[in-house]
């Protein structure tokens, strides 16, 4: 069973979808980082609140390069459809923000890592609890 999820992870039919995915993830991710940065050493703001603007931020640019290029050929078309997407993988994508959250202050806090560095770690943990639920729900 693993064995061939894993398989199927590397080149099955979720494979594309899973790259598509990472590159996606990858590139809010750094965009996620700059802004954190901004909000937090710019901007004088505590670094749960400068993540927490920063993911919702990322939330829509996300959702936006994913249903043009991961999930193209399901996505979210016509404004009703598209609207409804968005909302679905803010629910998706709000959920796992007190996963991220949970992981930065605990990094941050009891292992003294950095922000920056703890912060990407959150995002890498939080990251695959949303590719399954946005792949099932929201343009499932």
């Amino acid at each position: 069973m693993l064995r061939s999820l894993l398989r199927n992870l590397l080149s099955g039919p979720v494979a594309t979808q899973l790259r598509r995915f990472v590159i996606v993830g990858a590139t809010t991710a750094g965009i996620q980082m700059a802004l954190l940065w901004a909000f937090v050493d710019v901007g004088g703001l505590n670094y749960l609140v400068g993540a927490t603007i920063a993911i919702e931020i990322t939330i829509v640019l996300s959702y936006v390069l994913n249903n043009a290029w991961t999930f193209r050929a399901t996505q979210n078309t016509g404004l009703h459809d598209y609207l409804a997407g968005l909302l679905k993988t803010n629910v998706v994508r709000g959920s796992a923000i007190p996963i991220q959250l949970g992981v930065l202050y605990g990094l941050v806090e009891f292992a003294a890592i950095t922000y920056l560095i703890a912060n990407v770690a959150a995002i890498l943990i939080s990251g695959l609890y949303r590719f399954v639920f946005d792949s099932l729900w929201t343009w499932g």
